[in-house]
């Protein structure tokens, strides 16, 4: 069937988020199969009437491009979103004297003091930064500059700041005046670095996707 064989190649063109994807292949058969149905009303077999609806659909070339700036713009907010969930567990994680590369130091060392400073400033910006990109990702979408920029920019900020703050971690633990245990590289790496890494991966997808 013409219709069929439209979505799958409509499936195949687009990448982003699986869920809102279905929920867009849904939709744009529901719109297809209604407007076969009308045609087919008017007196076309059902053939024509599939290749009428199909025609009026548009082009695969003139309708992905929409389709993926919506999943663009889905995948921004859940870039977003596990940017803010990663944020918020990591005061426990930076939390003076727990472990031994943010303790009060063992003798003066102003890089690691400066580390130390700089996490907490980097990390309530980064945590405002994605709060107001879930907003925009949401109610932001009723302003076109906001629909326009805001999955590139979500994208870019999140990729910014896992690097900035894994590498604010390794530096913290490497440059600790105190003895830096296994666990303790253990904790940047599991809590810090490898949930960052994540973010970062949906950050390049939602970069893919505003760029397609």
């Amino acid at each position: 069937m013409l219709v069929d064989e439209y979505l799958t190649d409509l499936s195949r063109a687009l990448g982003g988020p699986r869920r809102r994807k279905a929920d867009l292949l849904a939709e744009a058969r529901d719109h297809l199969t209604d407007a076969t149905e009308a045609f087919e009303a008017e007196g076309l077999d059902r053939e024509s009437a599939e290749e009428e609806a199909v025609a009026d659909f548009g082009r695969l070339d003139e309708v992905v491009p929409g389709y993926r700036a919506e999943l663009a713009v889905s995948q921004s907010r859940r870039t977003a979103l596990l940017l803010f969930l990663v944020l918020i567990i990591q005061p426990i994680v930076w939390q003076e004297g727990v472990w031994s590369w943010n303790q009060e130091p063992a003798e003066p060392n102003a890089l690691n003091d400066f580390l130390q400073s700089f996490v907490r400033t980097v990390g309530m910006v980064a945590i405002a930064g994605a709060v107001l990109a879930v907003i925009a990702a949401g109610i932001g979408m009723r302003y076109s500059v906001v629909r326009e920029h805001v999955s590139r920019a979500t994208a870019l900020f999140a990729l910014a700041n896992s690097v900035v703050i894994s590498a604010i971690g390794v530096g913290m633990a490497s440059t600790s005046t105190h003895p830096v245990a296994a666990l303790d590289y253990a904790v940047v790496g599991g809590f810090v670095v490898l949930p960052l890494v994540l973010v970062g991966l949906q950050a390049g997808r939602c970069l893919r996707l505003s760029r397609a």
